[in-house]
């Protein structure tokens, strides 16, 4: 219980400090895209994903973030894209319009949250992973970093 406590205090802490003065605009430069990422709180660099863009993770791997941008050579509307992508069953909330879609669903015990906007010939994408029993918590962090994604 005391563990769980201390996880809790500490997450609560970084969240706060991702709040704060601690965002910094992340750019994919080959493609425009521009996203706000709260760098105190995603500290840790977890890879590369299909594309440009690079994938976060926070310290202790409870939740991580990919930002990315993909071709979109086909032309492929929003709600094309998302079709081809084949999402998995069960998704809780789903918006789908003529420049972006956002899909968010729960799996394993983590909500995941999907955004991608569509722009010159790129899909421009932020990928959430979080743990559900802290939804509240999240909901600031993921809020600005999916109204943030832009492409320049």
């Amino acid at each position: 219980m005391r563990t769980t406590f201390a996880a809790i205090v500490t997450l609560l802490a970084t969240l706060s400090a991702a709040r704060a003065e601690s965002w910094t605009a992340y750019r994919i430069p080959e493609a425009g895209t521009s996203v706000d990422i709260p760098m105190s709180l995603f500290t840790e660099l977890a890879g590369k994903p299909d594309g440009f863009g690079q994938q976060f993770r926070t310290a202790d791997g409870r939740a991580d973030l990919t930002v990315q941008a993909v071709s979109n050579s086909q032309r492929l509307s929003p709600s094309a894209f998302l079709a081809k992508k084949e999402p998995p069953s069960g998704i809780i909330y789903k918006r789908v319009t003529p420049k972006f879609f956002v899909v968010s669903s729960i799996k394993r015990d983590k909500i995941w949250y999907d955004r991608c906007n569509f722009s010159r010939g790129y899909v421009h994408c932020v990928l959430i992973n979080y743990p559900a029993a802290e939804k509240r918590q999240w909901d600031r962090v993921v809020t600005r970093v999916s109204h943030s994604l832009s492409a320049n």
